[in-house]
């Protein structure tokens, strides 16, 4: 059994959306309002909108000059640099 004196008052409320909708719950803080619920929240109904990521990964390469071509490159001019194990790093050690 809790004790008398020491809990907040639970008590119903109706928490009321910026939409017009009403919750009907309990609560210690009484009647309240919120700005969004599942009522109206874009994720809930289905009028979501997808964001184009394909397109700003492409933007981002072509500004910054970045794509699959970098390293494609990169690796051809290190195996046209010498041949075998031993070239390659007698390169690196005279840089």
């Amino acid at each position: 059994m809790p004790k008398a004196a020491i809990h907040p008052d639970y008590r119903p409320s109706k928490i009321t959306c910026a939409c017009g909708f009403v919750y009907d719950s309990f609560s210690t803080r009484g009647d309240f309002m919120v700005e969004i619920c599942a009522n109206c929240h874009p994720f809930f109904t289905g009028k979501q909108k997808l964001l184009d990521t394909a397109g700003r990964i492409d933007r981002f390469n072509k500004k910054y000059g970045r794509g699959g071509g970098a390293k494609k490159e990169k690796a051809e001019q290190a195996s046209s640099a010498g041949t075998g194990a031993g070239a390659g790093d007698a390169a690196v050690k005279a840089e």
